[in-house]
């Protein structure tokens, strides 16, 4: 969920369903659910590229725990995320939770979302929290990532402490999830997301959409050191092509209400 479209070219709506609307400008398509904030993007040359700023924000988790096994999306959009990591993480099974089977259905008519051929991709049509809370869903995934409006954009369909302590209890040990905060006062969904993750929050810079990223972490602490971090981030650029040296310079912590820490002066610890 982020900016309105460019005002570059007139973009070209359309109307799959009721409710959701489409645009097109310089060649990127755009999902809107019946008001100009868009819920997602494709460049139709590159279905499986990240077009969006703080998309690409959401694969910090690169960076952290580079191999996980399971990830679970909260949140289907235009599925960028989604096709991102089954085509940069096939090691890797993902599994999606949308609401709307409209959305769903227009994700894969319109935004390239691919069928399940191989066993690594499950979407399912159900509510992000009472996914969660059903049985068997401690310790279901290890990496979690969290984009959650609706059409007006106000604020994450789900902000309070009982559900980011779901997605916390969703996580295996280690694991990380990453949650898309937007609009002006995101102070505090970070101190309910620092609450139920016991202050092991990072915070990241804010997109130029204005959209702002957190990455929490549970189990023993991630530590790694400058020069991996560096490594690592080098291989993030060459291999799925993201701009993870940048993420490195704004990394902030947040713990919850009050003074924040200094960030460290050197590598990574959560």
């Amino acid at each position: 969920m982020g900016l309105r479209p460019p005002a570059a070219s007139a973009p070209r709506p359309s109307r799959p369903a009721a409710g959701i609307t489409l645009s097109e400008s310089a060649g990127v398509r755009y999902l809107h659910f019946g008001t100009e904030w868009i819920q997602g993007a494709m460049r139709i040359a590159h279905p499986d590229r990240l077009e969006l700023e703080y998309q690409q924000q959401m694969m910090a988790p690169l960076l952290l725990l580079p191999r996980p096994r399971r990830i679970l999306q909260l949140g289907l959009g235009a599925a960028a995320l989604t096709k991102f990591c089954r085509r940069h993480l096939p090691f890797a099974e993902t599994v999606v939770v949308e609401l709307d089977q409209t959305v769903i259905g227009t994700a894969r008519r319109w935004f390239a979302l691919p069928e399940d051929e191989d066993g690594r991709l499950t979407v399912v049509c159900d509510d992000a929290l009472a996914f969660l809370q059903r049985p068997r869903r401690r310790g279901y995934s290890d990496w979690l990532q969290v984009d959650l409006y609706d059409a007006r954009a106000r604020g994450p369909v789900y902000d309070d402490l009982l559900f980011y302590l779901a997605c916390r209890q969703s996580l295996r040990e280690p694991g990380i999830a990453t949650f898309n905060l937007f609009g002006r006062r995101c102070g505090p969904s970070l101190d309910r997301i620092a609450a139920a993750f016991d202050g092991r929050v990072i915070v990241m810079d804010e997109a130029r959409a204005g959209n702002r990223i957190a990455v929490a972490a549970v189990g023993p602490t991630i530590r790694i050191a400058q020069a991996q971090l560096r490594k690592r981030a080098l291989a993030v650029e060459a291999g799925p092509g993201l701009p993870a040296r940048r993420w490195l310079k704004g990394l902030r912590r947040h713990v919850g209400p009050g003074p924040q820490p200094r960030a460290a002066p050197a590598g990574l610890s959560l």
